[in-house]
């Protein structure tokens, strides 16, 4: 058995805990523990594959495009991120997610589903060196959720009330099925690009199928509350840094502003403004972590006037100064994410 190599216990801790709500809605965890024979199999090839790539913790990307990997052998402060449409499933161990105002968690063979990009905070809370979390996450557009949809004899039910666009699902068999041969199919590069786009649409009819069918539907249907603030959503996401206003974003949403604002807050748990911003903060940073920007730069490459105002609202995010944030966030970014794909 390969033995863990021991957690580092000098890994800088960022500052967000204290950006945490003292009081949020936690979905409460099933009482019923995971199936081993979903577990185990799945588990096994995922950690095979991390060996492989050398071993140890952090982001493992692979050769499957949107298709990635997380080993941690300890709990992890609160991260902030901006998270793509797509499946995060836990193998092993904890995670915890919060949006705006909505907090979920999710363990082993659970999944978390976004059908929106948006910005949240995620974190670890169980991982030991002896029990690490373990975690996939495999990315879906809407392109290809529609595509799906549009061939189902019954498409799912859906209500007309616009709800978080995140929720916590378990993992069945089918699902744990098509994860594997994802895995397994790191194996064969070859075959990637001919068989793991079928493997992501199998996945997304089983999304659909689901018990949570219909919020995944929502997503996908023309002209669907959800489908238009989205649209919304794409143009904030691309032009973060220009004066945007609600108005502006209610036409591309073909809303009336009052109904978009609703209907926007329903879906991310944040005002339009307050969604710019955390976008806006996100790129300063990671404009300071990978491209070695200076704090004025990265404030008014991502749309602030004022460097001091762009301080004071990172300081009032991320609860550390913008330079000593870096800092932290590039040795996190050593240890976590710049690894790349080993070929065999």
């Amino acid at each position: 058995m390969t033995r863990m190599p021991e957690p580092s216990r000098n890994l800088p801790i960022p500052a967000e805990e204290a950006m945490m709500p003292a009081k949020s809605h936690i979905l409460p965890w099933p009482l019923k523990k995971p199936d081993p024979r979903l577990n185990m199999p799945l588990l096994s090839a995922v950690t095979a594959y991390i060996e492989d790539q050398g071993g140890g913790q952090g982001l493992f990307p692979t050769a499957i495009e949107g298709f990635n990997i997380v080993r941690s052998f300890q709990s992890m402060m609160p991260m902030r991120n901006i998270y793509r449409p797509s499946l995060c499933v836990v193998l092993e161990g904890a995670k915890e997610l919060q949006f705006g105002d909505e907090h979920l968690n999710y363990r082993t063979m659970e999944c978390l589903v976004v059908s929106v990009g948006v910005p949240a905070t995620g974190r670890i809370v169980e991982a030991s060196a002896a029990t690490p979390y373990v975690g996939v996450m495999v990315d879906f557009d809407v392109a290809t959720v529609r595509e799906v949809l549009e061939q189902l004899d019954t498409p799912p039910a859906q209500s007309d009330a616009t709800g978080p666009c995140a929720f916590v699902a378990k993992v069945d068999q089918p699902l744990a099925d098509c994860i594997l041969r994802l895995v397994r199919l790191l194996a064969t590069p070859k075959a990637i690009p001919i068989l793991a786009p079928s493997i992501v649409r199998e996945i997304c009819y089983w999304l659909l199928n689901g018990p949570h069918g219909g919020e995944i539907c929502k997503l996908a249907c023309p002209e669907s509350n959800i489908e238009r603030v989205v649209r919304a959503v794409s143009v904030l996401h691309t032009n973060f840094a220009d004066t945007l206003r609600v108005d502006q974003l209610a036409d591309v949403a073909r809303m009336s502003p009052s109904s978009f604002h609703q209907h926007f807050k329903a879906l991310t748990s944040m005002t339009p403004l307050q969604f710019q911003k955390q976008l806006r903060l996100l790129e300063a940073r990671r404009l300071m972590v990978t491209q070695a920007a200076n704090v004025a730069e990265a404030a008014y490459k991502v749309g602030y006037e004022s460097a001091s105002q762009f301080s004071r609202e990172y300081s009032r995010t991320f609860g550390v100064a913008p330079k000593q944030d870096a800092l932290n966030q590039q040795r996190l970014h050593t240890v976590y994410a710049s690894r790349t794909v080993r070929s065999a």
